[in-house]
């Protein structure tokens, strides 16, 4: 059986489809943290993030394929700006 580092590793074709999915995943994950502990409302997280609420609701629902690494990229930020 093969041992992966990653389930990317494990799904994706390509050692570089796996790492994109890694970044995406990972910006992902601190974009949802930041709205989780500032604790906004999709509506309010969209406003700091630049974006419509309906991109937040795909973000936290997880659709991963729905983003890509730039779109990521400048929410993450733009949440920063708002430190």
């Amino acid at each position: 059986m093969t041992k992966f580092d990653c389930v990317w590793d494990a799904i994706e074709d390509t050692r570089e489809a796996a790492t994109e999915m890694k970044v995406r995943s990972g910006l992902m994950i601190e974009i949802t943290a930041r709205i989780r502990d500032e604790g906004w409302s999709n509506q309010q997280a969209a406003e700091h993030a630049g974006i419509t609420r309906d991109r937040v609701d795909a973000l936290i629902r997880g659709k991963i394929s729905e983003f890509t690494v730039e779109d990521l990229s400048d929410m993450v930020a733009a949440l920063r700006v708002k430190d």
